[in-house]
């Protein structure tokens, strides 16, 4: 594999496109938005810095991974020559679903197609397309330049060579891959949203504030993040919808989501992107100020 394509410049697809770029691969990095596309290439460039005052890095190392990233808006141009795309648009199902058909038209009929979806279905994913032994799940970890953990999600039809083919290539970005099955939040988020979960019920129900939660997970459980701060990185919108997700797949009400997260994410309360959630935060930045006010 050489040629990489990413769909999707936000957070997660900048950072694959960064992981990708800096081992050597040339990538396509597409979106609809021109300037999302720059922006991503400004948040590129800046993590790279940061990489290089660490020591992490060189100057030629951070110019050529520059320099293997391409961006496209329109996605057919961007997935011709593709051996690989990874798909990281936003965590809803209609949107993955059309954009797998499109990419089952447009790309090689060798190119492994893969989702950075966090909770959706690989199995229903590669439903749509002509090559479901091809499609597999490549979850990575926020911020993607510095975390290791790759869950690699088998769909019911993938195949034993794409899979092998995929951790191998994880293992290429010096990720860490987990192979996992195919089931609602697979492992990661089925084991780490309902604590989120709770620890929103907690507040709900009045046991304690925002800062002794996440105090008592931090200096206790030996966190770095408390649970409810996690929420406003991770986007509440984005935690709600992953609840549904494996609320909707096991039938179980042990995932249902708290009502005050529903209704935060109702008004649009939804953590950083939105300058607050739980926190209040410097506009522009993820710097926390204070711990928000809630109503139930």
């Amino acid at each position: 594999m050489k040629n990489i394509a990413v769909i999707g410049s936000g957070t997660m697809g900048n950072g694959i496109a960064h992981v990708f770029a800096l081992k050597g691969f040339k990538v396509a990095l597409v979106d609809v938005s021109a300037a999302a596309l720059e922006k991503a290439k400004a948040t590129i460039a800046k993590n790279l810095d940061r990489q290089v005052s660490k020591e992490l890095i060189s100057e030629a190392d951070k110019a050529t991974a520059l320099s293997n990233i391409t961006t496209f808006t329109e996605t057919a141009k961007g997935v011709a020559q593709a051996d690989l795309v990874v798909e990281a648009a936003t965590e809803k199902m209609d949107i993955k679903l059309e954009i797998f058909r499109k990419l089952d038209q447009l790309t090689p009929a060798s190119c492994l197609l893969a989702s950075n979806t966090s909770s959706i279905s690989i199995t229903k994913i590669a439903s749509v397309t002509s090559r479901p032994d091809k499609v597999i799940g490549m979850h990575f970890m926020n911020p993607v330049p510095v975390m290791k953990l790759v869950e690699v999600i088998r769909g019911y039809a993938t195949s034993d060579e794409v899979t092998k083919q995929v951790l191998e290539l994880s293992r290429t970005l010096d990720k860490i891959p987990t192979e996992v099955n195919d089931y609602p939040g697979f492992v990661a988020n089925r084991i780490l949203m309902p604590m989120i979960n709770e620890a929103i019920y907690s507040l709900y129900e009045g046991v304690a504030g925002v800062e002794e939660i996440d105090t008592v997970m931090k200096l206790g459980m030996a966190h770095p993040m408390g649970p409810l701060q996690l929420a406003d990185f991770i986007g509440l919108d984005v935690c709600l919808s992953i609840l549904k997700v494996m609320y909707d797949g096991f039938g179980n009400q042990k995932y249902a989501p708290c009502p005050l997260l529903v209704n935060m994410v109702t008004a649009g309360k939804l953590g950083i992107k939105a300058g607050e959630g739980f926190y209040q935060y410097t506009a522009g930045s993820k710097e926390l100020v204070v711990a928000g006010r809630f109503k139930k």
